[in-house]
């Protein structure tokens, strides 16, 4: 095989199917899949998921592979590191350590066989359990982190600054200048700055490059609807910029992240006609245990999954409404030239109503769209709001094939919350939506917020800090 000084690292199923480029990912080392592995990724090439693709995938660059030489002898790899497929021998003593009929236990049998060969091991998995029997039995574990975030020093979208007073009566306070000299602003990053001893007296600033800055003001809504902290506002504000294509939000429950996105999205929609319509998906993915099938047509079984949307829009629906009640008058909006391909779409005005739509209205005008993240795959969507909910919950791949699926005069918004992740093979550092963040962080077209002000009730507050 391989020089017995060098590492080989053990690839778990979890790993292949986690990311199907993994086996590429280890520059100029021995990597070795057991050929149980394989077993249990025929036992998911056929499922329809993201799991099944993903097994599909590993399968096809092994068989490519293949062409190298074979697979049991190792393969060299454009990365200058080699493959091999292993299977250990009936009547080896090592596979009688630990109950072979597990696959885990063959896994890590095969471990120790090579351990006893002279080889420096380094089993690499995503389940935890796996590394801990691995760290019982003396064999060194790891998780595939190639697209590790800290959780400490992530990145926020803003920052908190505080100058004298008398600094807030200028356009520009001096000492934020000074500072984009000597702390590396990001683009749509922005800058939170507080009057010293009164932190309820700020202003807030979007940096542009060049150490210029935007002040960010109330945007001024329709419907009787503001931020409520100055997060929410750095959120709206990236929500209702058109330049900005890309827009990440993170934050625990209660925050506002699906509420400020479908503000924004109905007013560029309704409003500004910005947009031609909304796209909202969010994974499948339960709290609990599942209840099976749910009966009905597509539109009734994701009526069930969509239940957040629908709740923050009839609170919208209710401010809205209350608002006019009250004879709020809306701003004056700005006349905007339109192209041709949306004045067909404006036909159907909501002008002439007396009251804000419902969700469902809205739907049945063509104006919002509720769909199955599942069939997002090989779309190209043009001249649409998209808003994704519960991202945390994708892989980057699966984050990777939605944002590549947003087409021209497209802007889309990612939301989740990075510390609520239901699937088991993904955590705070590497989840799709805290990847993205990470990834396209510096790039103009990019904005992210992360909210951390808890706005549901008091009640929710507090089980977020209590829980």
């Amino acid at each position: 095989m391989e020089s017995k000084s060098k590492t080989v690292y053990i690839l778990d199923t979890n790993v292949l199917i986690h990311d199907p480029r993994s086996i590429f990912s280890f520059s100029g080392a021995a990597v070795v899949i057991p050929m149980i592995v394989l077993e249990e990724l025929d036992q998911f090439k056929t499922d329809n998921s993201e799991r099944g693709k993903n097994t599909r995938e590993v399968i096809r660059s092994l068989d490519m592979l293949r062409s190298r030489g074979a697979l049991k002898d190792g393969v060299t790899l454009e990365n200058g590191g080699t493959l091999r497929v292993l299977m250990v021998e009936e009547g080896n003593p090592c596979l009688r350590i630990l109950d072979p009929a597990i696959p885990d236990n063959y896994i890590l049998n095969m471990a120790i066989c090579m351990r006893e060969d002279g080889y420096q091991v380094i089993l690499i998995s995503k389940d935890i359990n796996m590394r801990v029997k691995a760290d019982v039995i003396g064999i060194k574990a790891n998780d595939y982190l190639k697209d590790e975030i800290s959780a400490e020093r992530f990145y926020k979208g803003w920052i908190t600054f505080q100058v004298p007073a008398i600094q807030l009566k200028k356009a520009i306070p001096a000492d934020l200048i000074e500072l984009s000299h000597e702390y590396a602003f990001s683009p749509n990053e922005y800058a939170v700055v507080e009057a010293q001893h009164n932190p309820h007296v700020y202003k807030l600033f979007r940096y542009l490059g060049n150490h210029e800055f935007k002040h960010v003001q109330l945007p001024g809504l329709q419907w009787g609807i503001e931020p409520r902290n100055v997060q929410q506002l750095i959120a709206l504000d990236l929500l209702l910029d058109e330049s900005i294509q890309l827009v990440t939000l993170l934050g625990p429950a209660g925050t506002g992240k699906t509420f400020l996105a479908l503000v924004a999205a109905l007013h560029k929609v309704l409003v500004d006609h910005a947009y031609i319509k909304i796209l909202i998906s969010r994974p499948v993915i339960p709290l609990g245990p599942d209840i099976g099938y749910l009966p009905g047509t597509l539109g009734e079984k994701l009526h069930n999954w969509m239940q957040p949307i629908y709740d923050n829009m009839e609170f919208i629906v209710h401010e809205a409404n209350n608002a006019q009640k009250q004879h709020i008058a809306p701003p004056e909006q700005p006349k905007r030239e339109r192209d041709e391909k949306y004045k067909k779409h404006d036909k159907k005005t909501d002008r002439h109503s007396h009251t804000f739509p419902t969700l469902d209205e809205l739907v049945s005008r063509g104006k919002i769209s509720l769909e199955a993240i599942t069939y997002m795959r090989g779309r190209s969507i043009p001249y649409q709001f998209i808003f994704i909910d519960e991202v945390q919950n994708l892989t980057p791949h699966e984050v990777k094939t939605i944002i590549s699926r947003v087409g021209e005069g497209s802007k889309i918004v990612l939301a989740g919350d990075p510390y609520q992740i239901d699937s088991p093979y993904l955590d705070f550092l590497t989840n799709g939506l805290m990847v993205a963040s990470q990834r396209f962080k510096g790039n103009n077209i990019f904005g992210t917020a992360f909210l951390e002000v808890s706005e549901r009730s008091e009640l929710s507050k507090l089980a977020g800090k209590l829980l």
